[in-house]
């Protein structure tokens, strides 16, 4: 059996995907989920050969659940927002439903994820779901047990250590797996530059830029942290402030 989840806040949208995928004998419903933390903790304890995920939940969204998630399964988006079909794509995602979709439509969704997971390669690309998180107002990372949501104006500067960002906020410090490039492409340019290979920083948090060895440079922050500049982040950080 194709152990499946459908993870979505109207009751009726996850009623109809649950009458159409009645129809196909392979799949097991294993769970019904309300939000993206049901979701969430859905994933971990039945380990989902596939999910079907609404986009716009409360709490958080379908795409900063899969964001939180180090394997995810295979994914098929449902909901009733078409903006979001390139984000889901872009995450190798199976395929992306638009409500209301008829049983046809259902059924070719179904074919592609057969053909997906019969040619065993059903697994997510992380690097693409983190990318998904286009200028980004908010962060979400597990800390032991719990979800904790940082909204982007609390961070002080970023730092890259090996698979994981270190996020330096004015309440602590979290770690979040992904790459710093991934990160610049989610956050707003007018808000973070990134000034050196492994660090990005809070262009509102900026005290001082001082010299400090050949062709480089510090920034000090308000909180008086220091983050160093490289030649190149130093240009990129002059055009950004229109030194």
């Amino acid at each position: 059996m194709i152990k499946t989840l459908i993870i979505d806040d109207e009751p009726l949208a996850a009623s109809l995907v649950e009458e159409y995928l009645s129809e196909f004998s392979q799949f097991q419903i294993l769970e019904v989920c309300q939000d993206g933390f049901q979701g969430l903790k859905a994933i971990q304890q039945h380990q989902p050969d596939l999910i079907f995920l609404d986009v716009q939940m409360p709490k958080i969204t379908g795409f900063e659940m899969l964001e939180l998630l180090d394997e995810p399964p295979a994914v098929i988006f449902t909901t009733a927002f078409d903006e979001y079909a390139v984000k889901a794509f872009d995450s190798m995602a199976i395929d992306y439903l638009l409500k209301p979709f008829s049983t046809a439509r259902f059924a070719q969704a179904i074919q592609k994820f057969l053909v997906h997971f019969q040619s065993s390669e059903a697994s997510t690309n992380k690097e693409g779901i983190n990318n998904l998180a286009e200028k980004s107002d908010r962060l979400v990372v597990r800390v032991k047990n719990e979800i904790k949501i940082i909204p982007t104006h609390q961070v002080l500067y970023f730092e890259a250590e090996d698979d994981y960002i270190s996020i330096h906020t004015v309440t602590g410090k979290y770690l979040k797996k992904m790459t710093m490039k991934s990160l610049e492409e989610a956050l707003d340019p007018l808000q973070f530059a990134r000034v050196h290979r492994s660090f990005m920083l809070n262009l509102n948090e900026i005290s001082k830029i001082e010299p400090y060895e050949r062709d480089t440079y510090l920034v000090k922050l308000r909180s008086g942290a220091q983050v160093p500049v490289s030649k190149t982040g130093y240009s990129r950080l002059r055009q950004v402030l229109g030194l």
